[in-house]
């Protein structure tokens, strides 16, 4: 047994132990939550994999084209580089399977024959080793027969061109010239097809599916937290309801702060107890005359909390009723004290929500401290501005975004969860000097995984284009921009502190990461 000093020394050497160990799990946690917000980008998922794919594949031809000994390496750039067109592009015109095998081959054929009828009318004189010259005229036909066959064959593919004319290069020697050609077209069929193939896997399982696969946005909102403030609350609690996705096991919670425990604690007593309607005529929650006293007794106290406790989870589980019998999702009410956006993360992490929708608030002509909190926590908010607090069905909306991301994601599969991909209009604005062709491939991207929404590219700046354009949406889904530098941040303020006059619902989207 150690000596009592040593025992200490141990104990605090453990916990250093432990606390490092903490450190580097958050850290873990925080590097993989930022890669695979990364990654739901469209545009870094297909690079990345550019990257990845296209060298593997390559070496597992270059390491069946050494088992095999049947051509050199030099006769497989065209794999390499037609493999990469179709990872980089998996949208584009030439990512198709059929074409991309179909064209190597044809190019493989075609480039073949061109350079046996150069070797057996002379034009070239075999080596034993590679061709020792390049017929010009053995070339220009290998060009000319892959355009023509490609072409009517309609498996146009560029690489094409580079199997033919590496043809040309095959080892030539006197006899089994032939079958060392027939050997390079089934080479370049069988490599193709199989990059082909790893491609189309991909794309089927991965790319088309990514929105399930890969995108947080997809797993969020099945619990939503609300925090029942201000005047709008039943028209927030409605759009988080809206939110919940169909055929999931969700739920809205609806949440109060009080600022006294006692009030809390008997709010929590009345919420586990009868329905709203039979307390409210129950003798228990008379009320008391005031005391003449300054300071009030316990019991004065304890009856004023009651009755405040009363009134509240009758208010609460009135707009649960209402919110439920609308949408046919079930509502929770939890009730905590305090005041702060830092007791609502907590209220979420317990009740198990990963959204929170909570009502717009400004103070002094900017945003409230208690949604700064929720901005800087550590689960995704939606804030909800609300123009007509009658208003709870949201039809068409409008979501503009500035690039790809993955709060830009989360925004367009909300819209879609609110209004349906048909409805669900996705835009962005340019100026006059922007590249319309980047923001129309850019839409395109985020567009994929929701078929049917509609995309715009307009010239003008945010706030003149939702001015013209947001009167005909019911609502406009933006982004907090939280990604923003602090400098940046001062030059231009958000977007959404910039049009507080649109005649329309505004939803400010704030994706934090937990850690």
């Amino acid at each position: 047994m150690l000596p009592p000093p040593y025992v200490g020394v141990m104990s605090r050497l453990r916990d250093r132990w432990r606390a490092l160990v903490a450190r580097a799990r958050r850290l873990e946690r925080r590097e993989l939550a930022e890669f695979r917000a990364w990654i739901e980008t469209t545009r870094n998922l297909v690079h990345l994999t550019g990257l990845v794919a296209v060298p593997l594949l390559v070496a597992a031809v270059t390491g069946v084209s050494n088992a095999v000994a049947v051509v050199p390496f030099v006769l497989f750039p065209p794999v390499a580089s037609g493999a990469f067109t179709l990872f980089s592009d998996p949208e584009g015109r030439y990512a198709d399977p059929r074409t991309f095998v179909g064209g190597l081959t044809a190019g493989a054929v075609c480039g073949s024959a061109a350079a046996y009828a150069a070797v057996a009318t002379g034009l070239v004189a075999p080596t034993g080793a590679m061709l020792d010259r390049v017929s010009p005229l053995a070339a220009a036909a290998a060009v000319f027969l892959t355009g023509a066959s490609t072409w009517a064959l309609d498996v146009e593919e560029p690489a094409a061109f580079s199997t033919a004319l590496l043809a040309l290069l095959v080892p030539a020697t006197a006899a089994g010239y032939l079958e060392t050609l027939v050997a390079y077209v089934g080479f370049t069929a069988l490599a193709s097809a199989g990059v082909a193939g790893a491609f189309s896997l991909w794309r089927e399982r991965l790319y088309e599916r990514r929105s399930d696969v890969l995108y947080r946005s997809t797993e969020r909102g099945e619990r939503v937290l609300v925090p029942m403030r201000g005047v709008h609350e039943m028209a927030t609690a409605t759009l988080a309801a809206d939110l919940v996705p169909d055929g999931r096991t969700g739920a809205v919670v609806l949440f109060d702060l009080v600022e006294a425990e006692s009030t809390a604690a008997a709010k929590r007593d009345l919420l586990d107890a009868e329905p709203p309607s039979a307390r409210a005529a129950s003798p228990d929650t008379t009320t008391v005359s005031e005391s003449d006293s300054d300071t009030p007794s316990t019991e004065e106290t304890e009856t004023d909390a009651a009755e405040v406790a009363a009134a509240s989870a009758a208010r609460l589980e009135g707009v649960a009723t209402r919110v439920e019998a609308r949408s046919g999702v079930p509502c929770e009410v939890v009730v905590a004290t305090g005041d702060t956006g830092d007791a609502v993360i907590g209220a979420a992490r317990e009740t198990d929500c990963d959204l929170i929708v909570t009502p717009y608030e400004t103070a002094d002509g900017r945003l409230s401290p208690f949604v700064g909190d929720l901005f800087r926590g550590d689960v995704d908010v939606l804030v909800h501005r609300a123009s007509d607090p009658d208003e709870t069905a949201w039809r068409d909306v409008l979501v503009p975004v500035r690039r790809a991301s993955d709060v830009a994601h989360e925004m367009v599969e909300f819209a879609v969860r609110l209004a349906g991909a048909d409805r669900v209009t996705l835009a962005t604005c340019i100026g006059d000097s922007g590249d319309r062709r980047r923001a129309e491939s850019m839409l395109a991207d985020l567009a994929e995984t929701v078929p049917a929404v509609e995309t715009r590219v307009s010239r003008r700046d945010i706030e003149s284009f939702l001015d013209r354009t947001a009167p005909a949406f019911d609502l406009v889904i933006i982004g907090a921009s939280r990604d923003r530098s602090a400098a940046s941040r001062f030059v231009s303020p958000p977007t959404f502190e910039r049009i507080g006059n649109l005649d329309t619902d505004v939803a400010i989207l704030d994706r934090n990461v937990r850690y």
